[in-house]
């Protein structure tokens, strides 16, 4: 099936770069499990010296680390009984666990309803803690960092609740998150750009394969293949919130394996069941618009749009990457930019994401 008009989406992708919302983009559009529409534009980098944007442009995807990452093993942990949503943390974590925290689960923790800080800057108190030590740190950091709120009772998305949730995963499966994942999601589905940053190995992959992000003030450097978060390249490379990268391409082999299991399509690395319940919006906080890991379209100012069916999950990254799934129209649409290049003070992308999601489903003629 084809967009009705793909020119459409070309002209709204140029009017992305003179708009001067980012320097490239990549905009991959799947409808009923086929790609329609799948287009660079603009460039990956500007300076020191500019290079095209790419299809296979590997990009930073910041916060999609939580559901393409974090959430993903915990989905496989579910299924397996090894962690339960609903356990408190201190039962998977140990005495560790200070008693202002021990009302907090999985659940609370994927749905943002943890209680805890949304960030902190831990990168700027690790100068003297050797790099080994500092993921082990920085854990011990949040146990004793005083909630926001009342575990279960709001919602404040968290970098601090995924950071916890890695170390569930590793207590859980006995390995590295980025280990676990490779075995059980990114070998299986032959990604070949998918993988998390790491500080002590060096990437396979040439420098100029890389979107750029930002004119770094703390590293004094324009990032390119180097993680952009701070408190991420501090802990080693990555954490459950933040370090993970990929291209459009493997992206789009992740959301059509999610969504095909989702339809009951396919049931070979997780069942129809344990997605059902990781896309289903939360009960509690009340007016949440959460799942488990991952958001759904908000009745007002959507990033997805206007168009997004009620049976929709997506999630943003910082560095200007999105995911949105509409699992009742089936379409996926991945927008990636390098809108930090190279400053994180544009933030034109916040106007620009719902508008051109709007256009897709225009272009696909769901526009309901």
């Amino acid at each position: 099936m084809k967009t009705k008009d793909p020119t459409k989406l070309k002209l709204l992708l140029e009017n992305g770069l003179s708009e001067g919302v980012y320097p490239g983009a990549v905009l991959l559009v799947a409808q009923q499990g086929k790609r329609v529409f799948f287009r660079a534009a603009g460039h990956a980098v500007l300076t020191p010296h500019t290079v095209p944007m790419k299809k296979e442009t590997i990009f930073d995807l910041a916060s999609l680390t939580k559901p393409l990452g974090t959430t993903l093993a915990m989905m496989k942990l579910v299924e397996e009984e090894k962690v339960k949503l609903d356990e408190p943390i201190s039962h998977i974590l140990g005495g560790v666990v200070p008693t202002d925290k021990q009302a907090i689960t999985p659940r609370l923790l994927l749905s943002h309803a943890s209680g805890l800080p949304d960030w902190e800057p831990f990168f700027s108190r690790l100068d003297d803690i050797p790099p080994d030590e500092s993921k082990k740190t920085v854990r011990d950091w949040i146990l004793k960092i005083p909630l926001t709120g009342t575990p279960g009772h709001e919602t404040r998305y968290s970098d601090l609740g995924f950071m916890l949730l890695e170390w569930i995963v590793e207590k859980r499966s006995g390995l590295l998150l980025n280990r676990f994942l490779e075995g059980q999601f990114y070998g299986p589905l032959g990604l070949k750009h998918t993988f998390f940053y790491d500080r002590q190995t060096q990437t396979p992959f040439g420098h100029e394969e890389f979107a750029a992000t930002e004119s770094c003030p703390w590293r004094k450097i324009i990032l390119q293949g180097m993680v952009h978060d701070e408190n991420a390249y501090a802990m080693g490379g990555y954490s459950g919130h933040a370090g993970l990268f990929g291209t459009a391409r493997d992206v789009w082999e992740m959301a059509h394996f999610l969504v095909a299991t989702y339809l009951g399509e396919r049931q070979d690395l997780l069942s129809s069941e344990t997605v059902h319940t990781f896309f289903t919006q939360q009960e509690n906080p009340k007016n949440t618009t959460w799942a488990l890991g991952w958001d759904t379209p908000s009745r007002e100012n959507s990033t997805a749009g206007h168009y997004f069916s009620e049976k929709s999950v997506g999630h943003l990254g910082f560095t200007g990457t999105s995911l949105w799934m509409d699992l009742e129209k089936r379409v996926v649409v991945i927008f990636f930019t390098n809108r930090l290049h190279p400053t994180r003070e544009n933030e034109k992308i916040r106007a620009f994401r719902p508008r051109l999601h709007d256009q897709v489903m225009e272009a696909l003629g769901l526009n309901d």
